[in-house]
C-alpha cells in the first residue's frame, strides 16, 4: 500500500534537514536516527520485509540484557544504535554495534529517577546528528556526546539554566535538532521551548510568547504554507514557533488532561493531535494569515482515538492507533469517522509501521502482531510472545530499520530479522 503524498513529502525535507534533524551521514531510507524515525511519523521507509510472519514469530538475530532500565527506545544511524537506560544510580546514553548488539561505549547523562514516583530510566530516546549524539534525562539533565565513543561535548541542566520544571513522571521529550539549533522543551515560565546551539550548548532563544507547563510531548518540525515551523503541544495549548527565535507564529486551545503524551500528526496544512483520559482527538487546518502570521481553525473535535500510551500513524488519509475503551482504530483523517474498531486482535499498546504492515504491541503482554494497513478491516498476518518479559508496561516505541525489528523491555533489547528472504 502507497504511502502517498505525505511520505514523499517527508522524505525530501528530512533529507534537507527540516523534519527533525539534519541527520547528517545518516542513510535516511534505512535509519532511524531519532524517535519516530526521520520525520517523526514512525513510518519505516523499508520495502521487502516479510509479509506473513512464521508460527512462532520472525527469527530473533540477538538479544542483549544491557541496556539498563527505561523506557526509551532506539536510534539507528551508519551501523549504531544509541538508547537511554538507568543503570544503578544513573541514566546513561548506551552506544551497541548494529551487527549483534555488543555495547560500543556508555556516557553518563544525569542522575537517574526515584522508581517510586516516575518509575525506572530515561523516557526520552536519543537523537543522532552526524557525530554527536543528544540526550535527555528524566530529571532534566541534556547532554551532547561524541557519536563515535561517548565523549561529552557538553551538557545543560533545563531546570537550572532555563527555569524549567520537570512533569511528574518525568522529562520525556526526545530531542528535536537541525542545521544549527537543538530544540527542547522546558515547562518554564520564561518560555516553555528553548533552542540550544548544537555545537556548544549555548542559549539561542526561549519561546517568551508560550510559556506553559510540559507533559511529555515531542516537538515536530515540519513546513506549513512554505514556512518552516516547530509544531510545540501542551496540555492546553498547541502551537507553531518559528525556528528563527521562538515567535509564535500561530497558536489555538487544545485541551489534555493529566497526561498528554502523543506526538502530533502533521500533514499538508493539518495538525492532528489526540490524548487518552476520555480527551480524544483534535483536527486543526492551519492557514496563513496577514503579516506572516497563521490561523488556527478546528475542524472536528471527537473521542474516536482516545489515544493514551503507543501514538498514532498516518497512512494513506488514515489514522491508526489505540483508543481507550474502544480497542484499535482506524479513521478518516480529514473527518475524523472511524472506519473499523477492533477490540480483539491485542491489548492497548503501541505500533509502527512498514511496507504495508502494522507492527502491533501490547502493553501488558507483551505480544506482538502483524496486520495489513487496512482501513476497510484488520487482517492479520502472525503474531508471537515476547520472550523474557518483565512484570512492566511494554511501553518504548517499536522500531523498523535496515530489515530489522527493535523490541526494548527495560534492560533487554531483541532484535528480530523481518526481511524476507
Amino acid at each position: 500500500m502507497k504511502i502517498g503524498k505525505r511520505l514523499a513529502t517527508a522524505f525530501v525535507l528530512a533529507g534537507l534537514g527540516l523534519l527533525g534533524g539534519s541527520l547528517a551521514g545518516a542513510d535516511i531510507a534505512k535509519d532511524w536516527p531519532q524517535f519516530r524515525g526521520p520525520a517523526r511519523d514512525n513510518v519505516s521507509h523499508e520495502t521487502g520485509l516479510l509479509k506473513e510472519w512464521p508460527k512462532a514469530g520472525p527469527p530473533l538475530a540477538w538479544k542483549v540484557k544491557t541496556v539498563g532500565n527505561g523506557y526509551a527506545t532506539v536510534s539507528i544511524a551508519n551501523g549504531r544504535i544509541f538508547t537511554a537506560g538507568k543503570i544503578d544510580d544513573a541514566s546513561y546514553v548506551i552506544a551497541l554495534k548494529e551487527d549483534d548488539g555488543s555495547q560500543l561505549w556508555k556516557a553518563k547523562i544525569g542522575p537517574g529517577s526515584d522508581p517510586d514516583h516516575r518509575g525506572p530510566g530515561p523516557r526520552a530516546t536519543p537523537t543522532v546528528d552526524g557525530d554527536s549524539v543528544y540526550a535527555l534525562g528524566e530529571t532534566s539533565d541534556v547532554v551532547c556526546v561524541a557519536a563515535a565513543d561517548g565523549k561529552e561535548q557538553w551538557r545543560a541542566n533545563l531546570n537550572k539554566d532555563f527555569g524549567g520544571k520537570t512533569p511528574t513522571w518525568g522529562n520525556s521529550d526526545s530531542l528535536l535538532v537541525d542545521e544549527n539549533n537543538v530544540y527542547c522543551t522546558t515547562g518554564s515560565r520564561k518560555g516553555t521551548v528553548v533552542a540550544l546551539d548544537k555545537h556548544t550548548g549555548k542559549l539561542v532563544w526561549q519561546s517568551k510568547d508560550l510559556a506553559e507547563g510540559i507533559q511529555y510531548i515531542p516537538l515536530v518540525m515540519a513546513q506549513i504554507g512554505g514556512v518552516t515551523q516547530i509544531i510545540a503541544s501542551t496540555d492546553r495549548t498547541l502551537a507553531g514557533l518559528s525556528p528563527k527565535d521562538g515567535s509564535v507564529l500561530w497558536r489555538t486551545p487544545r485541551k489534555g488532561r493529566v497526561a498528554v503524551i502523543p506526538t502530533p500528526i502533521v500533514h499538508d496544512n493539518y495538525v492532528y493531535v489526540c490524548a487518552g483520559y476520555g480527551e480524544g482527538e483534535n483536527l486543526f487546518k492551519i492557514d496563513p494569515d496577514a503579516g506572516g502570521k497563521f490561523k488556527a481553525t478546528q475542524v472536528y473535535a471527537k473521542k474516536n482515538m482516545v489515544n493514551h500510551h503507543g501514538g498514532v500513524i498516518y497512512v494513506d488519509g488514515n489514522v491508526y492507533g489505540y483508543s481507550d475503551g474502544k480497542g484499535w482504530v482506524c479513521q478518516d483523517f480529514l473527518t475524523g469517522e472511524a472506519k473499523w474498531k477492533d477490540k480483539d486482535v491485542c491489548g492497548k499498546g503501541t505500533l509502527a509501521y512498514a511496507d504495508g504492515r502494522f507492527y502491533l504491541r501490547d502493553e501488558n503482554k507483551g505480544t506482538l502482531v502483524l496486520i495489513e494497513a487496512n482501513p476497510a478491516k484488520v487482517v492479520e498476518h502472525g503474531r508471537f510472545n515476547q520472550p523474557d518479559r518483565s512484570q512492566l508496561n511494554a511501553w518504548p516505541h517499536l522500531v523498523i530499520a535496515n530489515g530489522k525489528l527493535y523490541v526494548r523491555d527495560q534492560d533487554l533489547l531483541l532484535c528480530y530479522d523481518v526481511k524476507a528472504k
